[in-house]
């Protein structure tokens, strides 16, 4: 009777022992990188955000974003990077898809009626890629010319209706397929972002072959979106880019990203303006 009372006695030490064991381990395994974080990025756009072939991703708006996850206690190996096309950002946001989206998203005051933003973090413009040494100097010369943009981009659409009404609009499915064509000579120019024109040119393949021409046809101020009214990450996210700037990490990535395309990009713009 007394060997099973001790038996008994020494089974709920035992127990307790191997459960406060389990909670231990459980909470180490949390401090070494058990918690995740999920952003939206473009997995297309070379130089900005580009899925390698190896399976990594890299560009400019990744490197924004892995730097504003680790002021928020993200490792890198702790990010899970989701696909997030233009189309589908506010949705993604709203559904809780990803905590945050850096993908050349430009804030405007329609988007800010569905989600908040951080930043903003690039000043960009709209410009054209020709061919180096192109007699394409400014706007006027797309006249008579090939002028290549993305299926339903607004891009070329707006060159037309301001600065070259004769310009010959050649749509194309993908920003590969127009720089394949500029390439190819079946285009004469290229129009969108400054900031893709030059990921593109950057890659490569194609050093040394292209330009940007230096024109700012638009403001496109990229932003970090954010669900609709969690302020406290917009504020946290704010604050990882003030210093992200401070410490010249975001002079550096300019410079990794769009460096090879002779980039003139803006100075960093001020974070807060604009988003309120």
């Amino acid at each position: 009777m007394k060997l099973r009372k001790v038996t008994a006695a020494s089974a709920v030490v035992l127990a307790l022992a191997v459960s406060v064991t389990a909670c231990g381990g459980d909470k180490k395994d949390d401090a070494s990188g058990g918690k995740k974080i999920k952003i939206g990025i473009k997995f297309d756009q070379p130089g900005l955000g580009l899925q390698k072939p190896d399976g990594s991703f890299a560009g400019f708006d990744v490197d924004v974003a892995t730097y504003v996850a680790k002021q928020l206690g993200y490792q890198p190996n702790q990010i899970e990077w989701v696909q997030t096309k233009s189309a589908d950002r506010e949705n993604a946001l709203a559904r809780g898809d990803v905590k945050f989206i850096a993908a050349t998203y430009s804030i405007t005051d329609e988007r800010k009626q569905k989600v908040d933003f951080a930043g903003p973090y690039l000043l960009a413009h709209q410009d054209l890629l020709v061919k180096k040494g192109s007699d394409i100097t400014k706007g006027t010369d797309l006249n008579s010319k090939k002028l290549c943009s993305v299926t339903g981009s607004t891009s070329a659409q707006n060159v037309k209706k301001t600065i070259a009404p004769k310009a010959d609009l050649r749509p194309l499915s993908g920003y590969s397929e127009c720089v394949a064509g500029l390439q190819s000579g079946a285009v004469d120019a290229l129009t969108t972002d400054d900031s893709i024109l030059a990921g593109f040119a950057a890659q490569d393949k194609y050093k040394g072959q292209f330009q940007l021409a230096g024109l700012k046809l638009s403001n496109e101020n990229y932003g970090i979106g954010v669900k609709k009214g969690d302020s406290a990450t917009v504020d946290k996210i704010n604050k990882a880019l003030e210093k992200m700037v401070a410490d010249k990490s975001w002079d550096k990535a300019v410079k990794d990203n769009f460096g090879p395309a002779n980039y003139k990009n803006e100075a960093a713009p001020k974070i807060g303006d604009i988003v309120k």
